[in-house]
């Protein structure tokens, strides 16, 4: 045989092989003694969706310490800071090139009243955050604060007004005063608290959780009250505000049916979505559990994913052109505060089961980015699934902080179609998929590949068919533990963290490798 031959047989072979194994029973990979099987398809020419990098966004809460002694310590504080913002947090979550923060809640959010937090400090009036542990607050982080954040950050602000206890006029000014650069009550208050230039927010929620704590309101009368607000948010300038209702809660589905009816298409960017991957009934430890307990997150996280596939199609039923976004502002995993906290801090520690969830979540979000166009983690800060933990002057890194540093190549590439073929994690007769994966191309022309293993005990080999160009280089990093509850702690602070992933191999567009059990990988591929 010639080279040409040989590289054809060989190609042949593989795809034969593929094949074999995509028509292999899944039972047949579940023998303990041996390593799992999955292929995966993917089309490298035939992308044409964009991986939204606002998917990647965040949310951060005037809850417990997120806020206060999260981000702000204070101007006069001795941890190192930028006008009163923990240097730290800032550069930490730079690196995760973090695309949006929205703030100041949740339910929060409906009982903020923003001009209690402009002007000097001293002189702000102080609130009772009646929703999270009944403390005082004295307003010292407040627009000017967060907008300041957002710039140091390089992120976006997305801002979520009060409707449950504010009213149409008060949004209205909060816009007016943010937005406007000519001569108006709320612009010259704006100049006279040291801004001259408006910061020109884009995206603005109306209201949050309006079904509940955000006025307990009906579909039909929420509906309503947003086509009010939306009226008297004004786009000034060049600056168009994208605007999202305050969607539904988990499987609402009739909430996110009477939106699409009522309200006219042109008055909204996009309708929010909240679920997070809990037991409602017992959340349990975040750090003490069972391979039973792992199991069932695992199981409420693609719940999560088939709910979210039934609010689309209801949106897809009114509209097919998918021109309105979903906006799933409020997602992760929700454990028991750690003991000796606050219980309305919601503080909880973090582990490989976390960065596992969010890895499904991601990969999930990106192949429906045609319909999903931002996504909100709860929360960055001290708070439900965190990317940082503080402790006083100490911070670290938590396992889920690295997946989104990990996934940061998804941001802004196009998603590549994929096929995946693989075994099933089995635990006392019930079967989910043993792995998820997403691919997009970056606009160099180089795909990345993530990857998620779920078996807690089994590694998993993977044939990977790039077709539609010519690869020969290939790395990696990966995010794994020695065991499902694995964490990092302020004494700890590296027991988890990405490290370099040379299991990968190439030869004729054929990726193959072999990723560990409860492990996140990312892979980066070179075109000739």
């Amino acid at each position: 045989m010639t080279d040409k031959q040989i590289t054809m047989y060989h190609k042949k072979a593989i795809t034969i092989a593929l094949i074999a194994l995509a028509m292999m029973p899944a039972a047949l990979s579940q023998k303990a003694s041996e390593a799992a099987r999955a292929s995966i398809i993917i089309d490298t020419d035939l992308g044409s969706e964009t991986i939204s990098r606002h998917i990647y966004g965040h949310f951060s809460e005037h809850l417990g310490r997120c806020i206060y002694g999260g981000y702000w310590v204070g101007e006069g504080s001795s941890i190192p800071n930028t006008r009163g913002i923990r240097n730290d947090i800032v550069e930490a979550l730079k690196r995760t090139q973090i695309p949006n923060l929205r703030w100041p809640g949740g339910c929060f959010a409906d009982e903020y009243h923003w001009m209690d937090g402009i002007g000097p400090r001293d002189k702000r009036p102080k609130m009772i955050n009646t929703h999270w542990g009944g403390v005082t607050e004295d307003n010292s982080f407040g627009t000017h604060e967060f907008l300041d954040l957002c710039e140091q950050l390089g992120a976006e602000p997305v801002i979520c007004g009060n409707v449950g206890s504010g009213s149409v006029e008060e949004m209205s000014k909060w816009v007016e005063y943010i937005n406007f650069d000519g001569v108006s009550p709320m612009a010259d208050l704006r100049r006279a608290n040291g801004r001259e230039k408006p910061w020109n927010v884009r995206f603005w929620g109306v209201g949050n959780e309006n079904w509940g704590c955000g006025g307990n309101m009906t579909a039909e009368f929420y509906a309503d009250q947003y086509r009010r607000y939306a009226t008297y948010t004004r786009d000034y300038g060049d600056n168009q505000l994208l605007k999202v209702a305050g969607g539904a809660s988990s499987t609402d589905y009739n909430w996110t049916e009477t939106l699409m009816k009522k309200i006219p298409h042109w008055m909204m960017w996009g309708i929010s979505l909240h679920y997070y991957t809990t037991n409602w009934s017992n959340k349990g430890s975040a750090t003490k559990f069972t391979e039973k307990e792992y199991f069932e997150t695992l199981e409420r996280c693609l719940n999560v994913e088939k709910a979210l596939d039934r609010h689309i199609t209801v949106m897809d039923r009114y509209d097919p052109d998918r021109r309105i976004a979903l906006v799933v502002d409020e997602w992760g995993t929700w454990w028991d505060v750690e003991p000796g906290t606050n219980p309305g801090f919601l503080y909880q520690q973090n582990s490989i089961r976390d960065a596992i969830v969010a890895g499904l979540s991601l990969n999930y979000f990106n192949e429906r980015c045609e319909r999903i166009k931002m996504a909100n983690i709860a929360q960055t800060v001290n708070v439900l699934q965190s990317l940082i933990l503080t402790d006083g002057e100490k911070m670290l890194l938590t396992p889920t902080y690295y997946v989104f540093e990990m996934y940061k190549v998804h941001h802004d590439a196009t998603l590549l179609p994929l096929h995946l073929n693989c075994g099933n994690y089995v635990l006392d007769g019930k079967e989910i998929p043993a792995v998820s994966a997403s691919a997009s191309k970056d606009k160099d022309g180089v795909v990345n590949i993530t990857i998620v293993n779920v078996d807690p005990a089994r590694e998993t080999e993977i044939l990977i068919d790039l077709r539609g160009g010519e690869y020969d280089s290939v790395t990696g990093r990966i995010l794994k533990g020695k065991e499902l509850n694995a964490h990092n702690t302020f004494e700890k602070g590296e027991t988890v963290k990405p490290e370099a992933f040379r299991g990968a191999r190439i030869k004729n567009n054929i990726l193959s490798l072999s990723v560990p059990p409860a492990s996140v990988t990312v892979l980066t591929v070179v075109k000739r």
